[in-house]
């Protein structure tokens, strides 16, 4: 069944980040089968959306990415409102902050209230990277070896395919086995946190990493909605105020369905 034809869940809020639209691994055919899926009172685009970084280096954008923008700006028209928070990929939008184009909203950052009362500051996760914030020149040396990771996983999943094996991540493989990745993500998640608990707030939501989590650390929410090339997953707040990753490679059985067993993560 096509998305278009299938009934949408009804959600409070959901939280995507780092698409990277124009780049050749972002997945297109899974993030415009959630979208279809799934309909939310807001939607939360927490940065990374497009990789203008990569359309400096080479022009690509096939159709479907045009497709992800329309499904987008359609969720407007279905009476959805659409908050944009810049990464530093889609940067240049950070001058736009402020302007809102009907249900459409360019914020640097966002204060978002649960169901349940949770006041979660929203926002793309950069601030937080020390290489980001101080040297340019390592950020994109980081960002090319992640390139060169990701080519590698296309391939090897190819032949994994090939032989009857299932999907499987190099890049989150290497986040979780290397000691320096791991130190990383660490300190990345707690100056998240403690930017919320300076702040007064009960929890931070961010992209940035492509690590998809949901964590309490020293009584403080930390929320990563993960990315669209690699986890394909998404931050979700129930009707309830519950809040849950949807993994959604997961979700999605083999006729097309939306699976009752999505396996999810949970915060209370």
């Amino acid at each position: 069944m096509s998305p278009s034809h299938r009934p949408q869940v009804h959600v409070r809020a959901v939280f995507i980040s780092d698409i990277h639209l124009g780049t050749r691994d972002c997945r297109t055919d899974l993030l415009l089968d959630f979208l279809g899926s799934v309909h939310a009172d807001e939607l939360i685009l927490v940065g990374d959306i497009v990789d203008f970084w990569s359309l400096r280096r080479s022009l690509y954008w096939p159709q479907s990415h045009s497709e992800v923008l329309r499904a987008i700006l359609g969720k407007t028209r279905q009476g959805t409102r659409v908050i944009y928070v810049p990464g530093n990929h889609d940067e240049p939008l950070r001058d736009m902050c402020g302007s809102h184009f009907g249900l459409l909203e360019v914020q640097r950052e966002y204060l978002h209230e649960t169901a349940r009362g949770r006041r979660l500051l929203v926002l793309h996760g950069d601030e937080f990277d020390a290489v980001v914030k101080c040297n340019r020149l390592l950020a994109a040396l980081g960002s090319g070896l992640y390139d060169v990771a990701l080519a590698l996983n296309r391939a090897l999943n190819r032949l994994r395919r090939r032989c009857g094996y299932r999907y499987w991540s190099l890049a989150s493989y290497l986040k979780t086995h290397i000691g320096n990745a791991m130190e990383y993500v660490h300190g990345f998640e707690q100056a998240a946190a403690h930017t919320a608990r300076r702040r007064g707030l009960d929890g931070v939501v961010c992209g940035h990493i492509h690590r998809p989590e949901i964590v309490e650390l020293g009584g403080v929410l930390y929320c990563n909605s993960g990315d669209w090339v690699d986890s394909c997953s998404a931050l979700v707040e129930r009707r309830d105020g519950e809040l849950q990753l949807w993994h959604w490679a997961n979700a999605v059985s083999g006729d097309g369905k939306l699976g009752l067993a999505l396996g999810l993560e949970r915060a209370a």
